[in-house]
């Protein structure tokens, strides 16, 4: 079983496919992406989630944290 991540602060213009490049380019085998729209407005709502094997997840959040 894998693990999801919560990705905060996105862009509103980041979309799945670059969030998952994103984490593929730097080396993550990514399972899942799904970014979060509003209900009402379908905008997306600036976070998301990231599911990997569970072997990846820290590896992945000390590489990444910031960018």
């Amino acid at each position: 079983m894998g693990s999801k991540l919560f990705i905060g602060n996105l862009s509103f213009d980041t979309t799945e496919v670059s969030l998952k490049g994103h984490f593929e380019r730097a080396g993550f085998q990514v399972d899942r992406v799904t970014i979060v729209n509003d209900r009402e407005t379908g905008r997306p709502r600036g976070f998301g989630f990231v599911e990997m094997p569970e072997g990846d997840t820290d590896a992945a959040i000390s590489a990444l944290d910031g960018q």
